[in-house]
Order: structure tokens, then sequence, then C-alpha cells
């Protein structure tokens, strides 16, 4: 069996063709294993309760999962003897947030589907294949009308506000111009100062002193930043608004995005 990488250069149909193609579903699957938890959460509201057998301990929505859900290990450190245990027809990872040799020993013997997610339209189309997949494209398709609908009630500011965004402390993590929270920056009317960089650069103090940001998020994961790390930045850049976010609403691609529209320019507005 394939590890097959959706990305913007594969259609939605053109990935559906080349799974039919292998064989490998010529069927709805019955049961499902998810290793990401901006998926799973997906698959909830999809309403895949039954089909959904297997997902991971960070996988904290919906809450009534948790108990009720085989876990399967970590994202970075799947249980594959478990996994193998439930017999899953459809294992979804992502390539970002899985370890590629895992998700590979995975394909030797599952159905493996690897999502690729840096943008809010290809969160969009991720979300549509999994709903064609799974047979709830209806489902799917009225979820991504809606998030439509929800980022067109944004209006962008005239003027972008330069910002920090931090996801990781000792030693400070940002994120680059090539990810989902870029995007999702952008679009709530903040200017990303280090969109320059690739994926989640190390950056200093030094660094961020000199890119003349005006603000500085926090974001609540992967790293839990408390209000302790506002003073303690505080210090060091006297001049440099402060605030804690929720991680969620600016990196969970799939249901979540229904509600990070309104957040996103909440915090904009509150600012």
């Amino acid at each position: 069996m394939e590890v097959f990488y959706f990305t913007p250069l594969l259609p939605s149909y053109f990935c559906t063709m080349i799974l039919q193609q292998g064989h490998l579903l010529d069927f709805l699957p019955q049961r499902i294993v998810s290793l990401v938890p901006s998926q799973t959460e997906l698959l909830h509201y999809l309403g895949l309760e039954k089909e959904t057998t297997g997902i991971t301990k960070f996988c904290i929505h919906p809450e009534k999962w948790r108990n009720s859900k085989m876990q399967v290990g970590g994202t970075k450190t799947i249980n594959i003897p478990a996994i193998k245990k439930l017999q899953p027809d459809l294992i979804i990872a992502n390539k970002e947030e899985n370890v590629k040799d895992q998700v590979e020993e995975l394909a030797q013997d599952f159905n493996v589907l690897v999502t690729d997610v840096n943008t809010i339209a290809e969160a969009l189309k991720m979300i549509r294949d999994i709903g064609q997949i799974t047979g709830k494209m209806n489902e799917a398709s009225a979820l991504v009308s809606a998030i439509e609908n929800a980022f067109l009630n944004i209006t962008p500011p005239q003027h972008p506000v330069p910002t920090v965004y931090l996801i990781w402390n000792k030693p400070y993590m940002t994120v680059g111009g090539d990810t989902l929270i870029n995007d999702m920056l952008t679009r709530a009317g903040f200017c990303n100062v280090f969109a320059s960089k690739k994926r989640y650069p190390e950056v200093s103090i030094a660094d961020i002193q000199a890119s003349g940001c005006r603000l500085i998020m926090l974001s609540s994961e992967p790293y839990p930043f408390k209000q302790l790390h506002i003073d303690e930045l505080q210090q060091q850049l006297p001049g440099t608004s402060i605030i804690l976010t929720d991680g969620e609403m600016f990196s969970w691609y799939g249901s979540r995005m229904l509600q990070a529209a309104e957040y996103l320019q909440s915090v904009r507005h509150e600012w």
C-alpha cells in the first residue's frame, strides 16, 4: 500500500481517482483511525461517530471521544501495535504533525491518507477530500461554505498590524510565511514580520526588536504560554504589546475554522 499526500497540486477528484485505481478505497471506510487532533474533530463534525475507532491522546475534541475511543499514542509517538489491533480500513495522518517513518510503516498494512495543509484554501480542500472519501460530501460541502462565509465577514484593516506569533519558548520559535498560521494572521489583518522565513524558525529577542513589530502573540499551543511569559518578555520589549492567543483558532484545520473567523476578528478589534 502507499501513502498519499493531498496537496494543492492534486485536485480532489484526482486524489479520489488515484485511490480507486489502486483498489484501496472502493468502499466507504468503516474503521477509521485519526492521528491528527484537528481532523479528529472534523470527523466528529461530519457525523462519523461509529466509524472512528482510534484517536491520539492529544485529540481533545470532542471531549466524549476521549473516553469512548481507543487512544493510539501521541501524534509523534504512534502506538502501532494498538492501531494494528483495531484493523482500520483508513488511517488519517498529516505530513507535518506525524512522523514519516511511523506513517510509512502503517502504510505497509493499511490504507493511509496523509494530508498537507499550509493555507486556508488547502484546509477547505482537505475537508472536501475527507468528506468525499468517507461518504460525507454533503456535510463537508456545507461546512466549507459556512467557513467561507464566516471569513468573508472579516473586514481587512487599512494598515495591517506588524506582528510576531510565538509558538515555542526556550528557544523562541515563530511562524514563517508558508504556514496555515501565517495565512490566518493575514486574513485577520495582522502582518507577520517573519513571513519571509520558512516553517517554524528560531528567533531571538534581538530579532524581534529589529523586526519592527508592534504586537506579539503568545500561542496556547504547542507551548502553553501564560501571563508569566508576557511579564518576562515585557521587560525586554517594553514598547511592544503582548497578548495570549488561542492556538487552536490559528492552527486547527477542519471544523474548528468555523469558530476561528469570529475569534480572529475579535482579537484584532480588542487589540
